[in-house]
């Protein structure tokens, strides 16, 4: 007889993470109810995550270890991996710097078999600091649900951590991948599902958030220069979402800034707004020269060569 199969998938991309990635299994081991598989994906590490956590495969810890390698390509495609490899109801994303508090399966699987259904995509819950405090703002008590766009363009700050229905965000199309680039911002999945259903909200922390100097969002001026490509997809889609006249014209900047930058000269016959655009190419100027000087300041505070 086959085991019975779990509700939950808590994936984890990981990339030479071996020297933090423990607090993470941990954190799973002490969860107050296993009804969950843990899936790591390793986006191509050189360090001793592959021999962590076959090592922790031979243990008994209460829930099954997954373990998938792929070549480096990036976050996106790791979670393109993961997604290809999940089969339970739900799944949810854990970095492989952070960790989960000690009751985060029992209270998102408690807050589903109360409130889930196919109306839904998913749960939107809170991520704190180690300290305790909530990254960000909680959301509005009164409340149920909403959507990733909704709650950021209502004011909305800070990390959250979104549980999906894995039919939900399978439906949806995978990160692109461009040539010689590794980014492209997890967002851009965040709206495709934005357009199919809302999300309940958990206003509780599930899960302890570090955000280290070796983080892509600590670097986030040099993966500008890096992904350029990635980057004004991103911007491109967006600016087909339902947002506000302001949020379109920040994404037409950015849009502006990563084509220049990626010395793409069709810009405004690919866009999708080339009017709004054509108006946003100065500030769009401005952004690329601020992006540039920003990334040889970190890189001289950090003591990276620009080479």
């Amino acid at each position: 007889m086959s085991p019975e199969k779990k509700t939950l998938t808590v994936f984890t991309p990981a990339y030479n993470r071996g020297y933090c990635i423990r607090n993470c299994y941990e954190s799973l081991c002490r969860q107050t109810c296993k009804d969950f598989v843990w899936l790591v994906v390793d986006d191509g590490s050189s360090d001793n995550t592959a021999e962590l956590i076959k090592e922790w495969q031979t243990k008994d810890n209460g829930f099954e270890i997954k373990y998938v390698y792929k070549e480096n390509g990036g976050m996106h495609t790791a979670h393109n991996t993961a997604y290809e490899n999940i089969d339970t109801e739900l799944n949810t994303c854990i970095d492989s710097d952070d960790y989960m508090t000690d009751d985060a399966v029992e209270k998102i699987l408690d807050c589903w078999h109360k409130y889930g259904s196919d109306k839904y995509a998913g749960i939107f819950a809170l991520d704190m600091f180690d300290n305790g405090k909530i990254i960000g703002k909680e959301f509005e008590s009164d409340r149920f649900a909403t959507t990733f766009s909704g709650y950021f363009q209502g004011g909305g700050r800070g990390d959250k951590k979104i549980i999906y229905r894995t039919d939900v965000v399978k439906s949806t199309p995978p990160y692109p991948v461009f040539e010689g680039e590794k980014y492209v911002s997890l967002g851009y999945k965040y709206e495709q599902v934005d357009l199919i259903a809302p999300m309940i909200i958990l206003n509780e922390p599930v899960c302890v958030v570090e955000y280290r100097a070796d983080g892509s969002s600590t670097n986030m001026f040099r993966q500008y220069l890096r992904n350029p490509k990635g980057f004004a997809f991103a911007r491109k889609e967006s600016m087909k979402c339902n947002f506000s006249q302001k949020d379109v014209f920040r994404n037409c900047i950015h849009y502006v800034s990563s084509s220049i930058i990626g010395k793409n000269p069709k810009f405004i016959s690919e866009s999708p707004k080339k009017l709004m655009t054509v108006l946003a190419i100065p500030f769009g100027i401005a952004l690329t020269v601020y992006i540039k000087s920003k990334s040889k300041d970190f890189m001289k505070v950090e003591g990276f060569s620009e080479k």
